[in-house]
């Protein structure tokens, strides 16, 4: 086991540092000038070339790529992710402001999704073909194909503005005010968990039918067992494990589906910090998300792997 999780290690290193890699050079590689962006227009028609390029020294950007990547690199190590070219705010800070937000409505965007998606899916497969499960699979069809910015839009115009039962748009800290922290989280949740809780209860609903044709449950059915006893006991454990696999694929795109998300309800999380980052090309900003976002990823799937060996003890780690 030990070694088993010093090679995952290892292997999740090599793949965020490939990603920084791609990102370092795809965004330096971009069309447009990020300092004309930062002096503006019609100031740099005011400068003359060696004024512009001091300004270009003064971040860096006249150096070798290899070289500015080596320094943001051993910056990396010691905790340090550069300054914003725009707010001149150490990256660290903003990332650390805006986080808490994303994991806050993702967080309860996950645990919505996944008790609901298990839920449903189990239902559905244990009423097979019957008007509930139809239901079910009508709903989850749906949840995976809406686009979440089409039902952020309809939820503010209905909730929001026709019935006027939720605020408009805005984010409230659970520490500042909670009743309208969850009144303002309302509509996001329900649009980051729409696509997850549908994906969840598909393949929910798949695996669960598959344990339950498996002998070794008709043989508790013979047994005279109860249905939640069946269900509960011993077909649950063994269909949830490729509903942990898909967790673990779905987890970090609750990151992606914030950018929309948090930009449409204007909230300060990473999603609406990388859009901004992203427009103005700031470089240092968009570098430090992209870090953080590869750590989650490859943080949740070493999780995932190790307890896959919880679920199923036929996985060993060599």
């Amino acid at each position: 086991m030990i070694s088993y999780i010093i090679r995952r290690l290892i292997q999740a290193l090599i793949v965020v540092f490939i990603v920084t890699i791609l990102v370092f050079v795809t965004l330096r590689l971009m069309p447009g000038d990020p300092i004309l962006l930062y002096i503006g227009e019609n100031q740099a028609a005011h400068m003359t070339l060696e004024e512009i390029n001091a300004v270009r020294h003064e971040f860096g950007l006249d150096r070798p790529i290899v070289l500015q990547y080596l320094d943001w690199l051993k910056g990396v190590f010691r905790g340090d992710l550069g300054k914003s070219m725009f707010s001149r705010n150490p990256v660290v800070a903003d990332i650390a402001r805006c986080l808490p937000v994303t994991l806050y409505l993702g967080g309860m965007a996950f645990i919505l999704s996944t008790f609901a998606g298990i839920v449903l899916g189990i239902i559905s497969a244990i009423r097979q073909a019957k008007w509930l499960d139809t239901l079910v699979t009508l709903l989850a069809n749906i949840g995976i194909t809406v686009p979440s910015f089409w039902l952020g839009i309809l939820l503010m115009f209905f909730a929001a503005i026709y019935i006027k039962w939720l605020p408009v748009m805005g984010y409230t800290s659970p520490f500042d005010d909670f009743s309208m922290s969850l009144r303002q989280a309302i509509m996001p949740v329900i649009c980051l968990s729409t696509f997850m809780l549908g994906a969840t209860a598909r393949q929910t609903r798949s695996s669960m039918l598959e344990v339950i044709r498996q002998d070794y449950i008709r043989t508790a059915w013979a047994m005279g067992l109860r249905e939640r006893e069946v269900i509960m006991k011993h077909a649950l454990k063994n269909g949830l494990l490729p509903v942990l696999i898909l967790t673990g694929v779905l987890i970090p795109t609750l990151f992606g589906g914030s950018v929309l998300i948090e930009t449409i309800f204007n909230i300060p999380g990473m999603g609406r910090l990388t859009t901004s980052a992203i427009f103005t090309k700031d470089y240092t900003i968009v570098q430090g998300i992209v870090l953080v976002m590869a750590f989650v990823a490859v943080t949740v799937n070493l999780l995932v792997d190790l307890l896959q060996g919880w679920f199923d003890p036929r996985i060993r780690f060599k």
